[in-house]
């Protein structure tokens, strides 16, 4: 068994983390164990469970240091040639072509089925994401490019709809999953946000066979 090396907490929180990466990456979540993690990382399994409570809390820790590498939000900020919802459909471009964060969230679509990992998912997207989406909406407001009266209410509800297409949280087959996203474009677009587009559409209909083959149709 490895001996424990003395490093602060924080270090070994993130050496556990580029383990867990690497490792869900090449073995993909399920067939990863936490032994596989602390042999990556060399530490006793102990060592694991002084930083994180179990692997979905690694998969949840996860998913935040991917986005805050890459946040799409920041990266548009700056941008002044685009308007609001230019920005926008900038944000959602740059998401989908954040291919490690999209497998991961891929590969985490089983662990939602834990009430405590979904609340915890669903409170950081509320305290992360609503004040983001609220930075662009009231931009697109202001310039004329989004045509709405309920920025704060789409705010809130966008960052929301990723679990409402969750067959783990919401059963449904690949034809209902298709059926929502069309609901969604449809809706967001009659609320005065046009944001999905061709590639929008493409890359939806990969996301969602994907959803289905891991999430499985529970109805």
């Amino acid at each position: 068994m490895a001996r424990p090396v003395k490093k602060p907490p924080e270090q070994w929180k993130e050496e556990i983390l580029n383990a867990a990466q690497q490792l869900f990456a090449a073995k993909g979540y399920e067939e990863t164990s936490v032994a596989d993690i602390m042999r990556r990382a060399g530490g006793a399994k102990g060592m694991f469970y002084h930083c994180f409570q179990s692997k979905e809390d690694v998969m949840h820790a996860l998913g935040n240091r991917l986005f805050f590498e890459n946040n799409p939000f920041e990266a548009v900020r700056g941008r002044t040639g685009l308007n609001g919802l230019q920005k926008i459909r900038a944000v959602l471009a740059l998401n989908r072509s954040d291919t490690a964060r999209s497998s991961l969230n891929a590969q985490a679509v089983p662990i939602l089925n834990d009430p405590r990992i979904l609340a915890a998912a669903i409170e950081e997207n509320r305290r992360i994401l609503t004040p983001l989406w609220l930075e662009l909406l009231e931009e697109g407001q202001r310039d004329g490019s989004i045509q709405t009266a309920y920025a704060r209410e789409l705010s809130e509800l966008l960052p929301l709809i990723n679990f409402w297409f969750m067959p783990s949280i919401f059963p449904a087959d690949e034809e209902a999953l298709h059926r929502k996203y069309r609901f969604v474009a449809e809706a967001l677009t009659h609320m005065g946000l046009p944001v999905f587009d061709d590639e929008g559409l493409s890359f939806a209909e990969k996301l969602i066979s994907d959803i289905a083959k891991k999430g499985g149709d529970r109805t």
